[in-house]
């Protein structure tokens, strides 16, 4: 039951001096490989946040791993994530795979109910979207975008229709919009 509770004053100050210098490693090592890293711009920047916490964590409880594994840990960790998103930059297929591509929900105040099912967003979701923004009527509304970050962009009705912003956009183009009906 004591070890439960107490582990001793050598557990306590092991953890103290490896936290704080895998604290000041991680930090440093943020620092360098830009604000990329920590951003939650898709699933996979979250993937790659979640891993580095619980590589912190492991490091810091797990008295059978040594600092400089965690250190090293999170060198792989971020070194693979800049590899893999610099090459999104330039490798669309690649980009494709690891953030996916924004869809179309809601196109000139119609939904689209295929999109509704494959993203498995409800037309209340929308709705409060919309309310969010401040716009009281979905004829208001160009657009609502399903963004590759889960959030729900609201796109206002303007002279220039949205098309500059909806450039991009799954689902978006009178051919897609036309093909997306015929499926209701």
């Amino acid at each position: 039951m004591e070890g439960m509770v107490f582990g001793g004053w050598s557990s306590l100050v092991r953890t103290l001096t490896v936290g704080i210098m895998a604290y000041v490693v991680l930090v440093v090592f943020l620092r360098i490989s830009g604000k990329r890293t920590l951003s939650k711009l898709n699933a996979f920047d979250l993937v790659v946040t979640v891993a580095l916490g619980s590589t912190l964590a492991t490091v810091l409880l797990n008295k059978s791993v040594p600092l400089s594994d965690g250190i090293l840990a999170f060198a792989l960790l971020i070194g693979l994530q800049l590899i893999v998103t610099w090459l999104s930059v330039r490798v669309r297929w690649l980009r494709q795979i690891v953030t996916g591509e924004p869809l179309l929900l809601l196109y000139r105040g119609e939904f689209i109910p295929a999109s509704l099912r494959h993203a498995r967003v409800t037309e209340d979701e929308v709705r409060s979207a919309v309310r969010a923004s401040a716009i009281l009527s979905l004829e208001e509304v160009e657009a609502v975008v399903l963004e590759t970050d889960g959030s729900l962009s609201v796109v206002r009705r303007g002279p220039d229709g949205g098309r500059l912003s909806l450039e991009g956009v799954r689902g978006y183009g009178p051919a897609s919009i036309i093909g997306q009906s015929r499926l209701q």
